[in-house]
């Protein structure tokens, strides 16, 4: 959760420009993340932000990722069943809700949100993670299919903590994802998350977070665990919508 932390500072990473009409984009990213820029031809380094014609990939070795909220497309059709669209629900609450994802990561949890009529304001604090975040939702700001909803989402590159801990109108919800804790096998970690786990590690704040979020004044905190996982920060919910893979445990304020 530290502020504008740059996941580039513990691995060497090189933005690559396959082509010219990419190139603005390209020296701006290479810019803000303070990482070297080449073109298409030095492609094949440890770590690369890669512009390509379906986005930015971030890649090292064998794993890819990129943002991609079309791929939510089959679940966006049937939304009020997803379990954090029920998750998020408050009770005698009539209309869109106001959503804080304090910990937002590649922000699909909170695109199923807006997908529902929600809108959602999203912190990242790492600049690579919230790179391709921003490049995903731009895309979908473009596509007249999912424009609706990215619209109901606001992204920022900043300290959730300290935004939430200084708030002067309160969220009705705020969602934490804090990386799950470093208790599972590696074979068993998806690919995507291994390398999301590169620049960002399981929450070490848990307390600090916790009490950031109760101090904005929702009316409800929803925090997204393991199955089996512990409560975060040890503290006991209100109540749990459990999946087979997935927890939602719900603080009722």
């Amino acid at each position: 959760m530290n502020e504008h932390r740059n996941g580039a500072e513990e691995l060497e990473l090189f933005v690559i420009c396959e082509k010219s009409e990419f190139q603005g984009k390209a020296d701006a990213l290479s810019a803000f993340l303070g990482v070297p820029c080449l073109n298409g031809s030095d492609a094949g380094h440890e770590c690369e932000l890669i512009f390509t014609e379906d986005g930015i990939v971030l890649r090292n070795g064998e794993m890819e990722i990129r943002g991609d909220f079309t791929r939510l497309l089959r679940r966006i059709r049937n939304v009020n069943s997803e379990q954090i669209v029920k998750a998020a629900r408050i009770r005698g609450h009539e209309g869109p809700l106001r959503i804080i994802d304090a910990t937002a990561g590649l922000g699909e949890d909170s695109f199923l949100l807006a997908a529902a009529g929600n809108t959602v304001k999203l912190f990242e604090s790492d600049r690579v993670i919230y790179s391709l975040l921003r490049d995903a939702l731009e895309r979908a700001e473009a596509d007249p299919v999912l424009q609706g909803i990215a619209q109901r989402m606001e992204v920022q590159n900043s300290d959730s903590i300290r935004y939430m801990s200084g708030i002067t109108e309160s969220p009705d919800v705020v969602f934490l994802d804090p990386m799950f804790p470093e208790r599972q096998k590696s074979s068993l970690v998806k690919k995507k998350l291994q390398l999301i786990q590169q620049f960002e590690r399981p929450c070490s704040n848990e307390g600090e977070l916790f009490d950031a979020a109760i101090s904005c004044g929702p009316k409800k905190v929803i925090i997204k665990r393991p199955v089996k996982g512990p409560f975060l920060d040890g503290r006991k919910p209100s109540y749990s919508i459990t999946g087979k893979v997935i927890r939602y445990d719900c603080y009722v304020l």
